[in-house]
């Protein structure tokens, strides 16, 4: 495919050319949106949303439990509609778990110190729930140290096991970087039940991030590229190939005639990270510029016409600095533009 056609699709499918009419729909749409940075996740979202959506705004989809975070892919936070969190964790929490297993071992969490947390945690959440340092409490008070990654550890175990979620938004420093741990039979209302969670998976990747191949589900899910194959295959008849191997949705989302030419994404952007290959979207050459990098970092870029050409930082934004531009072509009006949408979005 010509890459013009790649980045058109790209920008129609992540919904930045073609954006969603609220913030759960765009979360609908994307069905996971990674989110081990909190600010950047909900920004993820609201810039695939018409107008103008706040902090504020997105932070109240927590509060009613029609978005949580959790553990879904990849050993990777990511923010999901609540009805989608049960159904997805039945396609990747095995793969997560045997990703991860070693590391445990190491911790010495086995299935006695997983039932003895589940135990001491459960009664606990059912009143509002517990932040990550009020559940680390439990845990040392029944003698479990969560420090070295451990209590991580459990949390996520706690996760893929289906028994807790993270909900409600902490407000407690005017930008609200932590949430609740809250328990999943309390705080979910609904659950979706796909015929085929596999099959959906991939159609529902594909939604939100076509064009892209089996290599590029297989990333961005964590499974094997044997159970992604067999995804595809599952998934034909609601995908569409169109070039040798790369798939688009059989109903796309209508351009936005007035949509934005230069986009500010935040930290690991879907738009950016999805991807087994990235060179579409970024020049071979900038890519160690964008991360990841050593420390397993993804910077937030500048993209103009679906092309990164800077990075930025969310604090930079917000001072009113410049991004650090490595590419030409941007227009500077636009990016200031671009960047002040976000630190709006910050305040609200």
């Amino acid at each position: 495919m010509k890459t013009a056609t790649v980045l058109a699709e790209r920008l129609r499918s992540h919904r930045l050319s073609a954006p969603a009419r609220t913030v759960v729909d765009a979360a609908s749409h994307m069905l996971a949106v990674q989110s081990q940075d909190f600010v950047a996740g909900r920004w993820a979202l609201a810039a695939r949303t018409r107008g103008e959506p706040t902090r504020s705004a997105v932070d109240r989809a927590f509060a009613r439990g029609d978005l949580v975070r959790a553990w879904t892919m990849r050993g990777t936070l990511h923010i999901i509609p609540a009805r989608d969190l049960r159904w997805v964790l039945s396609v990747t929490a095995d793969r997560q778990r045997q990703q991860a297993a070693g590391r445990r071992r190491d911790l010495g969490i086995e299935g006695a110190m997983v039932a003895a947390v589940v135990e001491a945690v459960a009664p606990r959440l059912r009143d509002g729930g517990l932040t990550r340092a009020e559940m680390f409490e439990v845990f040392s008070g029944i003698g479990i140290d969560p420090s070295g990654q451990r209590g991580i550890h459990l949390l996520s175990e706690l996760t893929l096991d289906g028994l807790i979620c993270q909900g409600p938004v902490v407000e407690r420093d005017g930008v609200g970087r932590e949430q609740r741990f809250v328990l999943v039979e309390q705080h979910i209302r609904e659950h979706s039940t796909p015929d085929d969670p596999l099959a959906e998976l991939f159609v529902r990747y594909v939604d939100g991030h076509g064009p892209a191949g089996v290599a590029d589900f297989a990333w961005w899910s964590g499974l094997t590229l044997g159970q992604s194959r067999e995804a595809l295959t599952r998934a034909r008849g609601r995908v569409v190939e169109i070039d040798d191997g790369v798939y688009v949705s059989t109903i796309r989302p209508r351009r936005s005639s007035g949509a934005e030419g230069v986009l500010a994404l935040g930290a690991f952007d879907e738009y950016y990270i999805s991807y087994a290959d990235r060179t579409a979207v970024c020049a071979p050459e900038h890519l160690a510029l964008v991360g990841p990098g050593k420390n397993g970092m993804v910077r937030a870029t500048i993209v103009s016409d679906g092309r990164v050409v800077g990075c930025w930082t969310h604090a930079s934004a917000s001072l009113g600095t410049p991004p650090e531009l490595f590419a030409p072509g941007a227009d500077e009006e636009a990016v200031r533009g671009a960047l002040a949408r976000f630190t709006r979005f910050l305040d609200g």
